[in-house]
């Protein structure tokens, strides 16, 4: 992979069991990662920063607005769904409309993924933050609930970043150091071990591990 490509676009497909030549079985999740197109450059010169624009995923053109729907033509690609950038050192060995591929990933051994976490609503502070809660005798009157917050004449008021309550999920996280199984460039496929954030579906973005 180039050193200047840091991160592709993709999606999550799901998990499954993946047996190596040993005959040792390893859970694996699937990723399509790629084709994506590069839809735009900016340079230290015009934006300030050297960066690739890149789309991925299909979308039809009348659900496209006017606007990008200029925009993707300049780049001359068709519409995408999911358009990203991301920094690179220098943008001269890439050209707008350039197709990156998962094949660019093969001599990669570690990889990062990030993806947004699965919605779960809103949820009390026992599935939230771990609460452990009351007791559950006869009589206890306090089972899940968060407790003192703060009340009273002394502070008089609830400090800011108190774990309470609320919505749970759709959080962008990164799974480090995930290892590369297996790459199957013909179907545009990467094979990590282990899990991903987010459900069957999402979009995620994989790049080469920042520490191993």
């Amino acid at each position: 992979m180039s050193e200047n490509v840091q991160t592709l676009i993709g999606k999550k497909i799901g998990q499954t069991t993946f047996f190596e030549e040993s005959g040792k079985a390893t859970h694996v999740t699937v990723l399509e990662v790629g084709p994506c197109v590069v839809i735009q450059k900016k340079t230290q010169d015009k934006e300030g920063y050297n960066a690739l624009q890149l789309g991925f995923a299909e979308k039809k053109e009348k659900h496209t607005t006017k606007s990008l729907q200029g925009h993707f033509k300049k780049s001359g690609a068709t519409p995408k769904r999911v358009l990203q950038e991301f920094r690179v050192d220098d943008t001269a060995p890439f050209q707008v409309g350039q197709t990156l591929t998962v094949e660019n990933l093969k001599e990669v051994v570690w990889v990062d993924v990030t993806g947004i976490t699965k919605g779960k609503g809103f949820q009390g502070v026992v599935r939230r933050h771990g609460f452990r809660g009351g007791r559950n005798s006869h009589g206890s009157m306090f089972h899940r609930a968060p407790g003192g917050i703060g009340a009273s004449s002394d502070p008089s008021r609830v400090f800011p970043g108190t774990r309470m309550p609320g919505h749970m999920g759709t959080d962008k996280n990164t799974v480090l150091n995930l290892k590369v199984v297996k790459v199957d460039p013909e179907n545009h496929l990467l094979f990590v071990k282990g899990a991903v954030p987010g459900a069957n579906g999402g979009i995620i973005t994989v790049r080469p591990s920042v520490k191993k």
